[in-house]
């Protein structure tokens, strides 16, 4: 059995493979000519994988009405942007690349295109929980596929199942920040807020095995639910 890591470049290389046909054919770009320049738009033109890294970087930051065919663009770069996020080396919010996504309307891309991200998805969130520290948050992770997804039930799901030390303590630490910053009453996940959280959450952890969280922490979820 491949180790999670290696899992995870499986699940970026079968990302390529479902794109390649959009992402390697020319594209006619027309955006912002306050932001790019014509070498930039140009540059777009062309196939994905050629794109410099800080044109990826832009297109995954940039408003969609940067665009005059946003949906069009972000489908094509998926691959390199999404490749990007979960390598670290986009420093975008992950929110941000999440609420882009919806923006895109990646759910109704071509079921393979679709089947390939939700897997990279799976392999990238089951990745992050056997690995403390993951080289990025936790509830980044979380934040993005449970936003594109629409829900928290099944990356929460697996979470539970996941009896692991470093998944424990990505839990502690998740705990520590939503407590800290006294989220979770009303925690909403997306660079705009499009994801009410505390509905799924707070009964989450409220079921979680005894013993994996701390007993002061859990009273203080239990005042935040019942109080």
């Amino acid at each position: 059995m491949t180790n999670p890591r290696q899992q995870l470049q499986d699940a970026l290389h079968a990302l390529d493979t479902a794109f390649a046909a959009i992402s390697e054919q020319s594209f006619t770009v027309g955006g912002c000519t306050h932001c790019y320049t014509d070498t930039d738009l140009a540059a777009l033109t062309g196939p994905a994988g050629l794109v410099p890294q800080e044109l990826i970087s832009s297109v995954a930051a940039k408003s969609v009405d940067h665009w005059d065919d946003f949906p069009a663009l972000y489908r094509r770069m998926t691959p390199r942007i999404i490749r990007s996020l979960v390598t670290g080396q986009l420093h975008v919010d992950h929110g941000l690349v999440a609420s882009r996504l919806l923006a895109a309307g990646w759910r109704h891309w071509p079921v393979p295109e679709r089947d390939a991200l939700e897997n990279v998805w799976h392999v990238w969130w089951q990745s992050a929980l056997h690995e403390h520290p993951a080289g990025r948050h936790i509830t980044d992770v979380l934040e993005t596929v449970s936003v594109s997804t629409g829900t928290l039930a099944p990356w929460l799901a697996i979470w539970s199942a996941t009896r692991t030390e470093p998944a424990d303590r990505h839990l502690a630490d998740a705990l520590d920040g939503w407590l800290r910053w006294g989220e979770l009453a009303d925690l909403r996940l997306g660079f705009y807020n499009e994801l009410h959280a505390a509905s799924e959450l707070l009964p989450w952890l409220l079921s979680i095995e005894e013993g994996r969280i701390d007993a002061a922490k859990l009273i203080e979820i239990e005042h935040i639910a019942y109080g």
